[in-house]
């Protein structure tokens, strides 16, 4: 089964910190901030957002901002955190209107085989890594966690399906063991809200 590649992001939210330089690249500089946007839980995501030099009027310490772009991976070979690392690269950056949003359309092929298990509660648990493909051959690999219902429906998947999703970016600290001493981390994921493959819907 083969999809159409979608990796699509709309955020809202306020800029935590000033810009800071990232890298330069074919003599564009790029820049990255933390956004801050608030769930209706009363819980707040905070995301990690990479920006070129040309886009950044908009973002100041404290500012609400609108985004459009992309959730981007790459391997950390540094040895230090994570090995996978996700960035928000912004195609669009405008002044926000003050109304909070997160939201992420994605459509890819699964590249793991699916994880799934339940809370001590009983509550269903499905963990997915999606591979979407970007231009020149590349791909990005988004880990996606899926509850309840959509849990159950997306296990009975493998690799090589199709998927097709929405969802919003969530952060998750955690607490790393290192030899004599705990590091605390942020990890980021795709939590999805919609299913959209019509043959993962079948599959319950």
């Amino acid at each position: 089964m083969t999809t159409e590649s979608k990796n699509d992001v709309w955020l809202e939210g306020t800029v935590l910190d000033a810009p800071q330089l990232s890298h330069e690249n074919h003599g564009t500089q790029f820049y990255r901030f933390s956004l801050c946007i608030p769930r209706l839980s009363g819980q707040a995501d905070t995301l990690p957002i990479l920006v070129p030099e040309s886009l950044l009027s908009p973002v100041n310490a404290g500012a609400s901002v609108r985004i459009h772009g992309q959730l981007r991976s790459f391997n950390n070979r540094s040895g230090v955190g994570s090995r996978l690392v996700l960035t928000v690269y912004a195609l669009q950056v405008e002044t926000g209107s003050g109304e909070f949003r997160n939201q992420i359309t994605l459509s890819g092929t699964l590249c793991k085989p699916p994880i799934f298990r339940r809370t001590p509660l009983g509550r269903s648990i499905c963990d997915l890594m999606l591979a979407v493909s970007r231009r020149y051959g590349r791909a990005d690999y988004l880990p996606v966690i899926a509850w309840g219902q959509l849990a159950i429906q997306s296990c009975h998947l493998g690799v090589g399906d199709a998927l097709s999703l929405e969802g919003r970016i969530q952060s998750r600290i955690y607490h790393k063991v290192m030899g004599q001493r705990t590091e605390e981390r942020i990890a980021y994921e795709v939590s999805m809200m919609h299913l959209l493959d019509e043959a993962a819907k079948a599959a319950l």
